[in-house]
């Protein structure tokens, strides 16, 4: 009877600190396959392979596009590439966006549960905001186990507390130094088989869309229903895919938001619009300007008095938008709303 061979593991901010700890602390002969994604810049390169193989015991690096899942290794989510979960292999897929990250955590987490049900493991680690929510919760749907984090314990909570806060029955709350051993422990623990446990259709729809498959991009049998939100990434609908308290989006083309991510990609793009509309404001009021002294050159008093009150006008609503962009009022993008409730996110 297998144990709970395969660990996988989502970090972000704070992330190379914690997981140093935590394979420092695996022990060499650990009969499970760890699985990582740490948010990483798109373009740049990932120097985490390194620094993990030299922290820890066992053999890390970049997962390969196709190569097998051996137990007793470590494998890292490479740079602007999905990191998936295939029966015996890995699979490497530049899918849409979730969470605003690729490679993302939840894609990670939710191609292994679909593969391998209750043999998964997942650890959500610290970071910001609530990637490693919905694929944590689609590991305890498929029948795994789920290890956070202890927010008090990580130096960014915002991942840790939001999985506590969405996914029903979290099996373990540790801080991390306790990690290790509680994953060794359960790891050499075997899986107890509970009857089916057939692959909840949301499951199989998401992990396609991160492979691109077109069956399903061109599949109007949608879960969730249409909202009235557009996409960030890409203008089009976003469908709410909510579970019980978790809000959740997801387009056509696969990009997918957290109610926190999306609200602080709405507010990135509220700033692009402030800092438009600054440039717009700023351009009419020098070109008014000028144009009200050429007609004052031509004798032109009522047209050039005209054109300088548009310029003043348009100079004060410049000022209003500065002072918002200098200040930030109502602008959240830095604020962490996955420490709130869904009551005050709404709030907020």
């Amino acid at each position: 009877m297998p144990g709970h061979d395969i660990v996988v593991v989502g970090a972000s901010a704070g992330g190379v600190e914690a997981l140093s700890v935590l394979v420092k602390n695996l022990p060499q002969d650990l009969n499970a396959a760890v699985l990582v994604v740490l948010h990483v810049p798109s373009h740049s390169s990932s120097v985490l392979p390194r620094i993990l193989e030299r922290a820890g015991n066992l053999p890390t690096a970049h997962a390969r596009d196709g190569e097998p899942l051996l137990l007793g290794r470590i494998y890292i989510a490479p740079p602007d590439y999905h990191l998936l979960v295939k029966p015996g292999t890995l699979q490497l897929t530049r899918g849409p966006r979730e969470n605003s990250h690729r490679p993302a955590i939840d894609p990670l987490f939710r191609t292994a549960a679909r593969a391998y049900g209750g043999r998964v493991i997942g650890v959500v680690l610290t970071g910001n905001l609530d990637d490693g929510t919905a694929g944590l919760k689609a590991v305890k749907i498929r029948g795994g186990l789920a290890v956070v984090q202890s927010p008090d314990d990580a130096l960014y909570a915002g991942m840790p507390r939001s999985a506590i806060e969405n996914v029903d029955d979290i099996d373990y709350i540790l801080p991390l130094s306790h990690l290790p051993s509680k994953l060794v422990d359960l790891v050499n623990t075997p899986v107890e088989v509970v009857g089916e446990n057939p692959i909840p259709k949301e499951i199989v729809f998401e992990s396609d869309l991160a492979e691109m498959k077109m069956a399903q991009l061109h599949n109007d049998d949608k879960p969730g229903k249409p909202s009235p939100f557009g996409c960030p990434d890409c203008g089009g609908t976003l469908w709410d895919l909510s579970q019980g308290d978790l809000l959740r989006f997801r387009c056509r083309t696969g990009h997918a938001f957290s109610a926190a991510t999306l609200l602080a990609k709405q507010s990135d793009a509220l700033e692009d619009a402030l800092w438009s509309a600054l440039r717009a404001l700023e351009e009419k009021a020098s070109l008014a300007n000028r144009m009200s002294r050429r007609m004052r050159d031509r004798n032109q008093t009522l047209s050039a008095i005209k054109l300088e009150e548009e310029a003043k006008d348009a100079q004060k609503r410049a000022a209003i938008i500065q002072d918002v962009l200098l200040t930030g009022d109502g602008i959240t993008k830095d604020k962490d709303l996955s420490s709130l409730s869904l009551d005050e996110q709404i709030e907020e």
